[in-house]
């Protein structure tokens, strides 16, 4: 009879450890980052199909110059964009009839890492589901690199804009998508005359000035941007990893090699609509894999 009840409570302890450690690691789930967590653990919190998006960043999200000069054109964002011309992420999960009644586009053009926390708190009163990042791209386009923003700086805005997020939504989301490569820009965009001309009206000088310039100062100057850059994807990747609801597309949008058709050609900066689409299906890809 003593056996019996030996084994009795032995089986209870163990039954309710199962249910405690089940029950604390969804608690840990819902705003704790994974600490050295597999991909097998980030992917079995992630839904693969979330019902609403807010996006937030800079002007490439508010899709700039991609339907008509000097203009936002949030209709073509790849992010929540609800127009014709371009299938933005919100479309692809949501359809195009729920995607404009449920994703919200927070971007602001000429926005830098320092004001992405005061988007990010905008766009939680919607309590959405997934909310993109793009940004960093004006953080390097400086008029002199000696301005751009220092990597802690970046740092310190990412990890104030995600702390926003999570003090009010511990289970939503998190799309990051890397700056774009700047440096690539320089190169396709220098083969068109009027690109050019358009960038002398001060587009991006620190990586875009003085376009034709091959010297030792030039070179170095650009190669300064372009590493400054690189450093800013590093932190994102970092600060991303550390949320289990977060998800960095790995540098896609960086190793994008597009050319001159997927950007505007009114400023030879900004996406075209044709760069939206791919940005789209970058993200998209991103949003859906089965593992990050």
């Amino acid at each position: 009879m003593r056996n019996r009840r030996r084994r009795s409570r032995a089986v209870l302890t163990v039954v309710l450890a199962a249910v405690l450690g089940a029950a604390g690691c969804e608690t840990a789930g819902d705003n704790s980052p994974a600490p050295g967590g597999t991909k097998a653990r980030a992917a079995a919190v992630w839904n693969r199909s979330p019902a609403s998006v807010a996006a937030v960043g800079d002007s490439i999200t508010r899709g700039f110059d991609a339907c008509t000069v000097l203009s936002d054109c949030p209709e073509v964002s790849w992010a929540t964009g609800t127009g014709t011309q371009v299938d933005s992420l919100a479309v692809q999960l949501l359809g195009r009839t729920r995607a404009a009644e449920n994703s919200w586009n927070y971007a602001v053009t000429g926005a830098r890492m320092r004001d992405l926390a005061d988007q990010m708190a905008q766009a939680v009163t919607r309590a959405p589901e997934l909310v993109t990042v793009m940004i960093g791209a004006n953080d390097a386009c400086r008029a002199t690199t000696s301005a751009m923003t220092s990597v802690t700086r970046f740092r310190e805005g990412f990890e104030e804009a995600m702390a926003t997020l999570r003090a009010a939504l511990p289970k939503t989301q998190v799309y990051v998508a890397s700056v774009p490569n700047l440096k690539r820009l320089w190169s396709q965009g220098r083969t068109n005359p009027l690109g050019k001309q358009v960038w002398k009206l001060g587009i991006c000088p620190s990586m875009l000035g003085d376009a034709d310039a091959l010297d030792l100062v030039a070179t170095k100057r650009r190669d300064t941007v372009q590493e400054r850059v690189e450093a800013y994807n590093r932190v994102l990747a970092e600060v991303c990893a550390k949320d289990r609801r977060c998800r960095f597309d790995g540098g896609a949008v960086f190793d994008y090699e597009f050319t001159t058709e997927q950007l505007s050609h009114w400023d030879w900066f900004h996406p075209s609509k044709d760069g939206q689409q791919r940005l789209a299906a970058i993200a998209y890809r991103t949003v859906t894999a089965r593992t990050p």
